[in-house]
């Protein structure tokens, strides 16, 4: 039932493998054994992955209502029409996930140099020499003994 849209998954995961040089598998290995190493690939990675789930489920979708436009008259019931609605929400979905893979392939996409500074300037907080407040108890004077007082 799509019109060639569906093909989006393999468009995208073309431009991952040519951007990393490497197999979406491969890729995905990588980021098992180590996510930090590479924390943009790592959200490539995942965002890939929940638009392979959507496409999944937007085929599926797609099959039941197929399924029931053959059982129905000319006349369309309401069952019918919620498949038709629940392929509606999963081409948004796939499609809404497809941007953001699409996002974070371009390096040059709107927000992204913004977003560069601020892990920047969260990495350089870490290099601080010591704490940004005192963290150890205050001295306190020490206080005389009273006259008389016994010891």
């Amino acid at each position: 039932m799509s019109d060639g849209i569906e093909d989006v998954v393999g468009v995208l995961t073309e431009q991952i493998e040519a951007r990393f040089s490497t197999s979406m598998i491969d890729l995905k290995d990588a980021v098992a054994v180590a996510p930090a190493a590479n924390p943009e690939a790592t959200d490539i990675v995942k965002w890939h992955g929940l638009l392979v789930e959507s496409q999944a489920a937007l085929v599926r979708a797609e099959d039941a209502l197929l399924a029931a436009l053959e059982t129905q008259p000319s006349e369309v019931d309401d069952p019918t029409m919620d498949l038709a609605q629940r392929v509606n929400a999963a081409v948004s979905a796939r499609d809404g996930r497809a941007m953001v893979v699409r996002w974070l392939l371009d390096p040059a996409a709107p927000g992204k140099q913004d977003l560069a500074a601020q892990r920047l300037a969260r990495l350089s907080r870490g290099a601080r020499k010591g704490p940004a407040v005192q963290t150890s108890a205050p001295v306190r004077p020490a206080t005389a003994p009273l006259r008389g007082a016994r010891r």
